[in-house]
């Protein structure tokens, strides 16, 4: 059983959210604007937040910057339909995943049991070493020249996953499987995590050299050792 916490000003939205995630067997605390959702976090730390973009005061964005800059708990957004430049700042962001609405409860209760399974399965920690760049899993960081590089959790995820199996071409459908444990999903999620990755672990994000475009397929990592 999981702490989640459902920010959403609609309470009708929020009454059914978290009766499926009830019935899933979640602990389940409800806020309906930025404000008080930040307050419920500060008091008590939740596994998981379902985040609304759309809300009174301070914005489903903003909420996700702070939460970000107080550590890591997922995040998973709900989403208009057509929101698309908000969706990729949502995932800009360092959201973990976004729901559009009109949306399926089952299919929010299923992503929410993805990302609370990838975040909780215990793995035996690496140390990923590749020329300048180093992934240590053990201590959840990623330094590149010695440097620790500022990456959201699935920033982190991805670099750990490339590193791990480089040389190989991966469509976004297989990462967002591999990376993301969604068996379905917008592939434009792993475009815009690429983007961003390449311009922290590339010396001209413009022209990569590591993380490298397939054309017709996906990406692939090239080793530099």
């Amino acid at each position: 059983m999981a702490r989640v916490l459902v920010v959403d000003d609609d309470p009708t939205v929020r009454e059914v959210v978290v009766s499926y995630l009830r019935a899933a067997d979640h602990e389940v605390v409800e806020a309906a604007d930025g404000e008080t959702a930040l307050q419920r976090q500060a008091e008590a730390p939740h596994d998981l937040v379902v985040l609304d973009l759309m809300l009174p005061g301070i914005d489903g964005l903003e909420v996700c910057r702070r939460l970000r800059a107080d550590g890591e708990t997922p995040v998973i957004m709900l989403t208009a339909l057509g929101e698309e430049t908000d969706r990729v700042l949502g995932l800009e962001m360092g959201a973990d995943d976004y729901v559009t609405k009109p949306f399926s409860p089952r299919e929010l209760a299923l992503r929410v049991d993805s990302v609370l399974r990838r975040v909780t399965t215990p793995v035996t920690p690496k140390r990923l070493v590749d020329g300048d760049l180093v992934v240590d899993e053990a201590r959840h960081e990623a330094l590149r020249d010695g440097e620790v590089l500022a990456l959201t959790t699935r920033e982190f995820d991805l670099l750990r996953f490339f590193l791990a199996n480089p040389g190989t071409a991966y469509s976004r459908e297989q990462l967002l499987e591999q990376v993301w444990g969604w068996s379905f999903g917008d592939q434009s999620t792993v475009t815009v995590h690429v983007r961003r990755l390449r311009e922290k672990v590339e010396p001209d994000p413009t022209r990569p050299v590591r993380l490298c475009t397939v054309w017709g397929v996906g990406y692939r990592w090239e080793a530099t050792t």
